[in-house]
């Protein structure tokens, strides 16, 4: 596993423990905006390592499409996932 993968992996499971801490407030009552808060900070890091990955994929995936003349369908993936980011 690279170095981008293990760096993403670390985020998302740091993200699955804050996201049940977040379920656990809920369940408690707690303050609004405090889990508000929380549920933004679970986003920022699933954020992190959704760009870990993207950069993964950037750096092998799609260097080898284009070492392989294959590019331009990664071209058009990446085309893709960024339209959907974009709406958010």
């Amino acid at each position: 596993m690279n170095e981008e993968r293990k760096k993403a992996l670390q985020s998302l499971k740091t993200s699955k423990g804050q996201i049940e801490g977040i379920i656990k407030m809920i369940e408690d009552g707690r303050y609004c905006m405090d889990i508000s808060n929380q549920i933004i900070a679970a986003q920022s890091l699933l954020k992190k390592a959704n760009m870990l990955i993207l950069k993964q994929h950037l750096n092998h995936c799609v260097k080898d499409a284009f070492i392989h003349n294959s590019g331009e369908e990664k071209v058009d993936e990446i085309m893709d996932l960024l339209s959907k980011l974009m709406k958010d």
